[in-house]
């Protein structure tokens, strides 16, 4: 069989890649770090992992989730791009990701890379500051989950058209310069937006939020597909169905999780977040038939995820009548979001990621500075002022995150085409990019040189 020629892109990411495995070689683990520690509380352990478990489930479900809903040529690519995230990010957090989002603080607005690099110091200690009662490696776990699933919602917005290499270089920069800032800035206890008093109970800014924006710009940067070769029915509606599901039940270590002890709180966030979910399916449903449309399945489906992202950034803190309110009022909005976005003539965010996971956890954290009950959590303003705070980090968050993402869209652009070409968008990017092909009989193996 003839060999094709190596492309100098993956040559440069094979060596990064060995770089990294060869100099763990020489990375030094101090056996005390893992010797028991008595401010372990075990059954906090013990709700810890299984929520880390819930939450890197999360990433498959998504993958099912937008899968389904992309043409049948672009499956396969769809899918891939969420699953890949597992590897990608997982590797850079252990690098220096954990470091610059928990390291020491640096202005308020980034932390030290020395700090873990490597995950130096991350072992089975508690933290007083982090992890008081699970050791730090099981809190550096399950914040890892939450960096890989936030550049995979992304890529539903640039679906069917993006380069898979340019992809991941994108990944890489979004998850280091874009990410990191914005989980230090909001949950690192010395961050500028924790100092404010801003609440962000489980990622409504971090992860929906910053990853809505960015898609927004990529499918601004992107442009639309190709009108005369695009199909926009679905290949799967049981994916999508499967993907939500997988997400509502994952949701469950994602908030509830996020109490980061097996406590009153985290049994809150899990009675909100399945409020919330299913209040907003059934809004959605009822809401769509009110405007002439059918109680459709991917309408319940895409219901139920709003809900989930609406109720996440403040799923500890708002009573369970408020979560009625807050999936309910959402999701109208996140509803006439998506459809204005349907029928607009300049914007094709595929999957419409920015209506729904950018537009919800904006929403659901607007209504978090109206609704959270002072004085459950500790040094936060007062009144008006919480609101005013919260206003002015979404401001900021979105701002922020939409300029350095065309930025680096920009950038990556330069180093790899992001877009593939005509030829490649016309077969697929599972044929083009990846070989593959989700029709099982007459598969094709034709491959397109971008």
């Amino acid at each position: 069989m003839e060999t094709k020629p190596m492309k100098k892109k993956w040559v440069i990411m094979f060596a990064l890649m060995a770089m990294v495995a060869i100099g763990g070689i020489f990375c030094p683990e101090h056996v005390t770090l893992w010797e028991s520690d008595a401010a372990v509380d075990t059954a906090d352990v013990a709700w810890m992992i299984t929520a880390t478990i819930f939450v890197l489930m999360m990433t498959p479900g998504l993958s099912f989730f937008y899968g389904g809903m992309v043409g049948k040529k672009n499956v396969i690519s769809t899918i891939l791009q969420s699953f890949i995230a597992m590897g990608l990010v997982s590797v850079l957090w252990v690098v220096v990701g954990f470091s610059l989002s928990f390291g020491s603080d640096i202005g308020g607005v980034i932390g030290d890379p020395r700090t873990f690099f490597m995950f130096d110091g991350v072992g089975g200690k508690t933290d007083p500051m982090l992890a008081p009662t699970i050791p730090l490696a099981l809190f550096a776990l399950f914040q890892m989950k939450f960096a890989i699933i936030t550049p995979s919602l992304i890529t539903g917005s640039f679906a069917e058209r993006v380069k898979f290499s340019a992809y991941l270089v994108f990944m890489a920069f979004f998850c280091i310069i874009i990410y990191c800032p914005l989980a230090h800035c909001t949950w690192h206890p010395e961050g500028l937006f924790k100092q404010w008093g801003v609440v962000d109970f489980a990622g409504g800014i971090v992860v929906h939020a910053s990853s809505g924006v960015a898609a927004l710009a990529g499918a601004i940067f992107l442009g639309r597909r190709n009108r005369a070769i695009r199909s926009d029915a679905p290949a799967n509606v049981p994916y999508v169905i499967l993907g939500a599901a997988m997400l509502w039940l994952g949701w469950f270590g994602f908030n509830a999780g996020s109490s980061l002890r097996a406590d009153s709180i985290a049994v809150k966030a899990f009675l909100n977040t399945n409020t919330a979910c299913a209040t907003a399916m059934l809004t959605w449903l009822f809401f769509d038939c009110l405007r002439g449309r059918k109680a459709s399945a991917m309408g319940a489906a895409v219901g139920a995820v709003v809900g989930l992202v609406a109720i996440t950034p403040s799923a500890g803190y708002v009573t369970v009548g408020q979560s009625f309110f807050i999936a309910f009022a959402t999701t109208i909005v996140c509803n006439v979001a998506c459809h204005r976005t349907e029928n607009s003539q300049r914007l094709d965010d595929t999957l419409d990621v920015f209506p729904t996971h950018g537009t919800g956890g904006i929403v659901g954290t607007i209504l978090t500075g109206i609704f959270i009950q002072e004085g459950l959590i500790s040094g936060t303003a007062e009144g008006w002022s919480v609101f005013g705070y919260h206003l002015l980090a979404v401001v900021i968050v979105f701002a922020y995150t939409f300029a350095m993402s065309m930025a680096l869209y920009w950038l990556v652009n330069k180093m790899i085409p992001m877009r593939v070409s005509h030829e490649s968008e016309r077969l697929g990017l599972d044929v083009s990019q990846h070989g593959e092909t989700y029709n099982f009989a007459d598969a094709q193996t034709e491959e397109v040189d971008d």
